[in-house]
């Protein structure tokens, strides 16, 4: 594996390609590749991108939450947690891809700093037993925190150590039954352009919506997470609650979920739908795919500039299983 210098980057091999579908299409991508452009553009002049300072005073600690109690030893083996650096609170709540906000990622916590995310509900339904609506608080109460410390990685080739707080997908589809039949979970935001000033341009199809394969979703380092650093979940980080895959690109991580449905059909997809050559179903972690810039190595905000990228980001022995047999390169 070649790895240049961070000087040595060419800036075409960060900033998005446009997308040549049609006219719409076409500028929806002009935007899109700007937005990547100027964090390649950082990274190429100053390293890795400053987040500005916070605009707002942290939300308060999470009622429920609890660090776990387990050996750090079998955190480490199971996945659940990374022995490397975490990305500072600021760092995470001020560097922020939300598109339903900005493009500009150092805008968006200023522009959510007033986002209402309570009262708040999650339907979850479909082909499942008993369809539930959940509203938060009660989803909060009947699924204690859990503490998560993985590795995040953005297909823009910047990446974080993120201490989530959530729960196991897998707890939540369980509580409703899913028939044999579910193949797929699908995912939706919140559409709120009165909110979100984002939603009010055409830079996405809105609402974002998102989906896994049934055993994805239950792979135990799937969560919902509703916090970081034992605190509730900000809103330029999805309040009130995310998904989290570690193991995938960073814009599988669907936010503000309000729906959650299971299905027996590949749900449809945000990016894919926005650049389908660029934004597979899958979107693991892979450093030997270019998408279609390459993605051999990360700039770790807030640390170092210049880190090898892992294969499905350093999970492979945990989740490599679920692709056996699967041409990675095609199934991207």
């Amino acid at each position: 594996m070649n790895i240049n210098k961070p000087d040595d980057i060419p800036r075409d091999e960060i900033t998005e390609p446009a997308v040549y579908f049609n006219r719409r299409n076409f500028m929806r991508a002009a935007v899109l590749a700007g937005s990547v452009g100027v964090t390649a553009w950082a990274f190429e002049k100053f390293g890795t991108p400053t987040p500005q300072s916070s605009f707002a005073p942290p939300p308060p600690l999470l009622a429920n939450f609890a660090p776990t109690s387990a050996p750090a030893n079998q955190q480490v083996a199971s996945g659940f947690r990374v022995d490397e650096p975490q990305t500072s609170y600021n760092d995470i709540t001020n560097f922020n891809n939300f598109y339903e906000f900005s493009t500009d990622k150092n805008g968006v916590a200023e522009l959510a700093q007033n986002f209402v995310s309570r009262p708040w509900t999650v339907t979850v339904g479909g082909l499942c037993a008993k369809p539930t609506k959940f509203d938060i608080d009660d989803l909060l109460k009947i699924f204690p925190s859990e503490e998560r410390v993985y590795r995040a990685r953005c297909v823009e080739r910047w990446s974080m150590v993120v201490p989530w707080n959530g729960f196991s997908l897998s707890k939540l589809l369980d509580r409703v039954q899913p028939l044999s039949s579910a193949k797929y979970v699908a995912f939706q935001s919140v559409l709120d352009p009165a909110q979100m000033p984002g939603q009010k341009s055409d830079i996405l199809p809105w609402p974002y919506v998102e989906g896994l394969r049934m055993d994805e979703a239950m792979h135990p380092l799937a969560i919902l997470a509703t916090g970081i650093y034992g605190r509730q979940l900000p809103p330029q980080d999805g309040a009130p609650i995310r998904l989290v895959t570690p193991w995938k690109y960073g814009f599988k991580g669907i936010k503000s979920i309000v729906k959650i449905t299971l299905t027996d059909t590949e749900p449809p997809t945000t990016w894919n739908q926005a650049n389908p050559p660029a934004y597979g179903f899958y979107a693991n972690v892979n450093p030997n795919v270019d998408r279609p810039w390459p993605q051999d190595f990360e700039q770790r905000i807030g640390g170092d500039n210049h880190v090898p990228t892992l294969l499905f980001n350093g999970y492979t022995e945990q989740v490599a299983s679920l692709y056996s047999g699967m041409d990675l390169s095609v199934n991207y």
